[in-house]
């Protein structure tokens, strides 16, 4: 039985994405440009099972692994799931089956999509043909999804040298997670008093610490905090880093600088932008105080304060 959210409770979706760059080594180079010419490289283990899609080491005997085999665009799936709704991203718009495919001549199984009109056109056992997309770049988006195919099994797996033309050597892997945060009383708490330029944490009736942002319980205590302290606004820089690489959809100049900050009356530091400064004048000790955003909700960024900076003794059990 699902409860509904109160009307004071918080909800905001959130994405956390993080595409990086990888290269590619003989192996997986040779198996997506195959995949944008069209053609399903596999990898014969010792044992001489053909995998696909090719690993660069035995999963039994961990041995390099370098002799590729061409495979059939066609196979048969082994098993599958229905997927009714969709997610932005995923290979076709409206609802599908992930199948895993086991391609003519291969050994183990591909997971893909199988384009079917519903469930019930849907049956381990059944064979499917890929269905290769219209423009290929040497990735697995190469496979647009696998269709229904009444054809029988007759491509055996046999040699490939892996050569292409322009092969491809690296390729960019987005990482990407939507969710709907709902915090809890503390944080709910702590988010309503940012929204009044105020900081607020919680003491631990135990060790006495106090928690910012708070966590509505202690982690070392294992006690609930439920005493609310105002900290700050002012602080000190504990330690940071010097950012040289731009964040996607973040407008903030290159280099920057990303600091611990201890509020005053603080038991831990939090973590945020330091600006009004040269990045490379930015030290442990330096004493700031937020900046809020155009909007009130929530500080921008720190500044320095003027002030002579901590003496180390008073920040050191923070870094």
């Amino acid at each position: 039985m699902s409860v509904a959210p109160a009307p004071d409770t918080l909800r905001a979706p959130l994405v956390v994405e993080f595409p990086f760059t990888r290269s590619l080594g003989p192996v997986q180079a040779a198996f997506l440009t195959g995949l944008r010419e069209e053609t399903v490289l596999g990898v014969r283990a010792e044992d001489g099972r053909v995998l696909v899609p090719p690993v660069e080491y035995d999963p039994v005997t961990a041995a390099e692994l370098r002799e590729l085999v061409e495979v059939g665009a066609a196979g048969t799936v082994t098993t599958w799931a229905w997927n009714p709704e969709p997610r932005p991203g995923q290979p076709l718009p409206t609802p599908f089956a992930w199948v895993l495919v086991r391609l003519d001549g291969a050994d183990t199984a591909l997971l893909h999509a199988l384009d079917a009109p519903g469930p019930e056109a849907v049956s381990s056992g059944m064979r499917v043909r890929i269905r290769w997309a219209a423009e290929r770049a040497g990735a697995i988006t190469d496979i647009a999804c696998f269709e229904p195919y009444d054809g029988e099994a007759v491509t055996e797996a046999r040699h490939h040298d892996g050569t292409f033309e322009d092969p491809v050597t690296g390729i960019v892997a987005a990482a990407r997670l939507d969710y709907t945060y709902s915090p809890g009383r503390a944080q709910t708490a702590y988010l309503h008093a940012l929204s009044e330029n105020r900081t607020v944490g919680e003491r631990c009736p135990s060790c006495t610490k106090v928690y910012v942002p708070p966590r509505g319980a202690c982690p070392t205590c294992g006690v609930a905090t439920t005493e609310r302290v105002e900290v700050g606004p002012r602080g000190t820089v504990t330690t940071f880093c010097i950012v040289n690489i731009k964040a996607k959809n973040l407008d903030i100049e290159v280099p920057y600088v990303y600091a611990h900050i201890a509020l005053d009356g603080a038991g831990l530091a939090l973590h945020g932008r330091i600006g009004g400064i040269p990045y490379d004048q930015v030290r442990m000790g330096l004493r700031v105080e937020p900046v809020w955003s155009e909007d009130g909700r929530f500080p921008d960024h720190y500044r320095p304060t003027g002030e002579p900076d901590a003496d180390y003794d008073t920040y050191k059990e923070l870094l």
